[in-house]
């Protein structure tokens, strides 16, 4: 290849995803962003931390009556997006919305989670039920608290 010719995507990947052009280094991802909103990071960002987003105790995350049960809901508190489910009446439970792919913000769905960058899928209980992620969401620790959700 001379030094005029571009560099394709799969042979930049060969040599190991680096390469320099015009004394620059350049990393290239194995996938691209697919439009999805990118994550702020955090816990549960791409690797998949086990814990979720730090929040404050008591802080009130949605009302209980706006999750429907056997459904799911999305909040944001103190800046975090967060994922939450009521899979019985009553009881509810919450995960960090960011993708432990590649740190984009999970969305709810009439019944899982989904990330709309590369098209995995959460269920209920975090776990990856499509990838490309292979980690779960990182769960937030929420009880029920009168008529809200609230961090516990």
């Amino acid at each position: 290849m001379n030094s005029s010719s571009p560099l394709s995507r799969r042979a930049a990947l060969s040599l190991g995803g680096t390469t320099v052009l015009g004394g620059s280094a350049v990393l290239l991802a194995a996938c691209s962003s697919g439009g999805g909103k990118a994550g702020a990071g955090g816990a549960g960002a791409a690797g998949g931390g086990a814990s979720g987003p730090q929040l404050t105790k008591g802080a009130t995350v949605l009302k209980l009556a706006d999750i429907p049960v056997g459904g799911t809901a999305s909040a944001k508190v103190e800046g975090k997006p967060l994922l939450l489910a009521q899979p019985s009446a009553g009881t509810v439970v919450c995960f960090s919305a960011i993708c432990t792919h590649q740190g984009c913000v999970v969305d709810a769905a009439a019944q899982d989670f989904e990330c709309p960058c590369h098209g995995s899928t959460y269920a209920t209980d975090g776990s990856v039920t499509n990838g490309p992620a292979v980690n779960p969401l990182a769960k937030v620790d929420v009880k029920v608290s009168g008529d809200s959700v609230v961090i516990a």
